[in-house]
């Protein structure tokens, strides 16, 4: 086990169902960084997540979650905040009721830190969960996972239906909550735009494969966007087009940095977004020739 890490799967695999697998997937996460975990719907994000937690066995491979072995004790519970794109609690329950309930099983809760967290995200403790908007419930979650000291925070498609005011607001509270070099975020989602502020690392799973994992910076430099007109990339020699996307008005497709240079000057060159990767490498065909 290894102390500098936040969390580590490596070799994971495991059943899903009879058409769908996690497939020897290694990827990890050094102590004090955000990790965003980037994939379409059914990609096999949420499962991965779940294998890394200790809420899935799998049948192969290994898991490390802040330097203890998955299935962990239960005392690991202490350190991680989990932040789902629904709420697990109680819809009747008011928000006092919230703090009542959940105190009992975290040594370090801090009832002070809690209201201060709903005062300052505009909650009100005599409010009910069920009455609660998308962001507020996922304010609330928030509030109950800092309120424990949580060293790691697990975000699983929280910004999935918010209003851009809302992911913006989310962005601000990873970054207050990351000021403390000791913690650390893996944030999975398919908004990847959420990514472009707070990203350190970032991990593409696709049909339950990693495809690339580590920095940021060094994805953003590992591809290149390429664009010309419709038979412009139609014979490039020792160039994979990945994900080539075409139109009547010319072709779009990613390539491998190192195999741009190939391309001749009528193609448009230009460095890609995190959206863009995700894009291409997403589709069908990029799929199965990347994994």
């Amino acid at each position: 086990m290894s102390g500098d890490l936040a969390f580590a799967l490596r070799g994971v695999g495991t059943a899903v169902t009879g058409r769908f697998a996690l497939r020897d997937v290694s990827f990890e996460l050094p102590t004090g960084f955000v990790m965003g975990l980037i994939g379409a719907n059914g990609a096999g994000k949420t499962t991965a997540i779940r294998c890394l937690l200790g809420l899935r066995r799998f049948e192969a491979g290994e898991a490390e979650l802040l330097g203890r072995r998955v299935p962990g004790p239960v005392a690991l519970r202490q350190d991680i905040g989990v932040v789902l794109d629904h709420t697990y609690l109680v819809g009747d329950w008011r928000l006092s009721e919230v703090e009542r309930t959940l105190r009992p099983f975290y040594d370090r809760w801090e009832s002070r830190r809690y209201r201060e967290l709903l005062d300052s995200f505009g909650l009100d403790l005599r409010a009910r969960v069920k009455d609660l908007s998308r962001g507020m419930a996922m304010k609330l979650m928030i509030a109950v996972a800092l309120s424990h000291q949580a060293r790691l925070l697990v975000f699983d498609e929280p910004t999935s239906g918010l209003d851009p005011v809302a992911r913006d607001e989310l962005v601000g509270i990873i970054g207050d909550f990351m000021v403390d070099e000791r913690h650390s975020v893996l944030f999975s989602t398919h908004i990847t735009t959420d990514l472009d502020r707070i990203g350190d690392y970032v991990t593409i799973i696709h049909d339950g494969r990693i495809v690339s994992s580590g920095t940021k910076d060094a994805l953003l430099d590992e591809y290149r966007i390429v664009r010309g007109g419709p038979d412009d990339l139609d014979s490039c020699l020792g160039v994979e087009l990945i994900g080539a996307r075409r139109t009547a008005a010319g072709v779009q497709a990613l390539v491998r940095a190192d195999e741009a240079g190939l391309l001749d000057g009528h193609v448009l060159v230009e460095p890609p977004t995190l959206e863009e990767i995700a894009i291409h490498i997403g589709t069908p065909a990029a799929r199965r020739s990347l994994v």
